[in-house]
């Protein structure tokens, strides 16, 4: 136990406290509801260009990987996410026989920038080539390195799949992996799916990708990377939401012959303090806390 730290003689502690550095809390991914027939329900909604994926079957899709069935030898096989998007491990894209038998057009390789791994993922590479088979890389330096990564992987395997769906009539499949297609492959794919679908916020994103390749490993830092992501895209879909219904209001002003400028928002923080000093900010976030961990001592 440690020892107790001397306070100030005119205060007392209130509760117990931590002489540690803070950490944020834990994200928890809780496990997906389960439908009648013991399987995952996890409903996804089209967002990005919903004409090309309104073509695309999703009927049935869990059911393909049920977790019941997993075995650990599964680890080394790729997994289907979505019908046109494959995870995996490196493996499984040197794997000719089930290339061809699924008839995977891409590979997205992410791998470690300078590290042993990347001359390992040459082969696989070279293999893809040698198909015939559109090849990509995402070189990383770290795990924070992913996250300005995500706009370029989601729209590089968006648009191979609509090009492809577009030129032959049928949907590209792409096969996202790293060294072991449970870490930072797996975060791409979850980035993805939270860019591109409605309904697909990073906890369901995870909980997808879980359902589907059961080893997959999102820790404690790739959660929060996703987490972090998950906000920035709320953010841009709120500033886009913001500018349309900007653009209709001025559309439906000129229309009515009305031209006059709306009136700014004002800032109105200084004008709403009070006599001590503290904001309306202040008082909404501090206003309702009863707790204080020290008090003046009775003198």
């Amino acid at each position: 136990m440690a020892s107790e730290v001397p306070i100030s003689s005119y205060a007392q502690r209130t509760s117990i406290s931590a002489w540690r550095v803070p950490t944020p809390p834990r994200i928890v991914v809780p496990p997906p509801s389960l439908n009648q027939d013991h399987l995952p329900e996890i409903a996804l909604g089209a967002f990005k260009d919903s004409a090309f994926i309104d073509q695309v079957d999703f009927t049935n899709l869990i059911t393909q990987n049920v977790l019941q069935e997993w075995t650990y030898e599964r680890r080394r096989e790729a997994q289907l996410i979505l019908p046109y998007l494959f995870l995996g491990p490196m493996q499984s894209a040197k794997d000719e026989a089930w290339l061809r038998k699924e008839g995977i057009t891409c590979v997205l390789g992410v791998r470690q920038k300078g590290a042993f791994e990347s001359k390992l993922m040459n082969g696989a590479l070279r293999k893809a080539a040698e198909l015939g088979i559109e090849h990509y890389t995402v070189d990383l330096a770290g795990h924070q390195d992913l996250i300005q990564a995500f706009p370029s992987t989601t729209a590089h395997i968006h648009n191979h799949v609509a090009h492809k769906l577009q030129s032959t009539g049928k949907p590209g499949k792409v096969l996202v992996f790293c060294e072991s297609g449970n870490e930072r492959s797996a975060g791409v794919v979850a980035a993805y799916l939270m860019e591109t679908y409605e309904d697909g916020d990073f906890i369901k994103a995870m909980q997808l990708c879980q359902a589907q390749r059961f080893c997959v490993n999102f820790d404690d830092s790739m959660k929060r990377l996703l987490q972090g992501y998950w906000d920035i895209l709320c953010a841009r879909r709120q500033v886009a939401a913001q500018s349309i219904e900007s653009t209709a209001q001025a559309g439906q002003g000129a229309t009515n012959g009305n031209t006059t400028a709306m009136p700014k928002r004002s800032l109105q923080r200084d004008e709403d303090e009070d006599i001590d000093g503290m904001s309306i900010d202040d008082v909404e976030r501090f206003g309702g806390r009863t707790f204080v961990p020290f008090v003046d001592e009775a003198l």
